[in-house]
């Protein structure tokens, strides 16, 4: 949902539950059809990347590295 801040509050079980179903089922002449696992892996991937695009500060981390036995001053 384009307004919405945040995935789905338990996506990978939404995924695991979705997996251990049948992919088609017909009941009545009625017929449903799941989107591919594939399609959902990816869907969560991006849910995460956009997630993890929200917070810049912990996209880039600086460390100060010291080698061994350098004095540091």
């Amino acid at each position: 949902m384009p307004g919405d801040p945040q995935p789905a509050p338990d996506l990978e079980q939404a995924i695991r539950d979705n997996a251990a179903q049948p992919a088609k089922a017909s009941v009545d002449g009625q017929t449903v059809e799941q989107h591919p696992l594939k399609d959902q892996i990816e869907a969560d991937r991006y849910l995460a990347s956009k997630q993890a695009a929200r917070t810049p500060r912990n996209a880039l981390r600086l460390t100060r590295l010291v080698p061994p036995g350098a004095e540091g001053g």
